[in-house]
């Protein structure tokens, strides 16, 4: 089953290769026709595809020199930005580095505020509990004064 995924995987990233390299740049339809805008924004969009097959082979290029200037430029800057990004990757990055920074540094106030709170608690002089046992045993004996009137009903 694994094998069989890898060979399909396989055959459709040649089978890709093959299509993008024939809309690549330096195809013999730009000898007649210059390439424009729409031709430099696909060149563009495919620019790393492109490398690579330009690494092995002479007749693939990454730029079409036989082009109408600078609408082509724009189209292939504008694809080349949209493929391999614009930096607005690292930017959100950054704001998300900073959002957890400031998690952080709300963590560490909450924190300080609870150990400072538990330390002063820990630290309350034994008055305190001496009203928290007055209190108690005022309460123990409404329970049973309730209990008591109603057990009587």
């Amino acid at each position: 089953m694994k094998q069989s995924r890898l060979v399909l995987s396989i055959c459709i990233m040649l089978f890709l290769a093959i299509v993008i390299s024939g809309c690549a740049a330096g195809n013999e339809r730009y000898a007649a026709k210059l390439a424009g805008f729409w031709a430099g924004l696909w060149h563009g969009l495919i620019c790393i595809f492109t490398f690579i097959i330009g690494l092995f082979t002479d007749s693939v290029r990454m730029y079409e020199t036989n082009n109408t200037g600078n609408w082509y430029d724009f189209g292939f800057i504008l694809g080349a930005i949209i493929t391999l990004g614009s930096g607005c990757g690292s930017h959100k990055r950054a704001r998300r580095l900073k959002k957890k920074d400031d998690w952080d540094e709300i963590g560490e106030k909450v924190e300080e505020k609870i150990r400072t709170g538990i330390q002063n608690w820990l630290n309350e002089p034994k008055k305190k509990d001496e009203e928290w046992e007055e209190i108690g045993k005022k309460i123990e004996e409404k329970i049973k004064r309730e209990l008591k009137n109603w057990a009587d009903k």
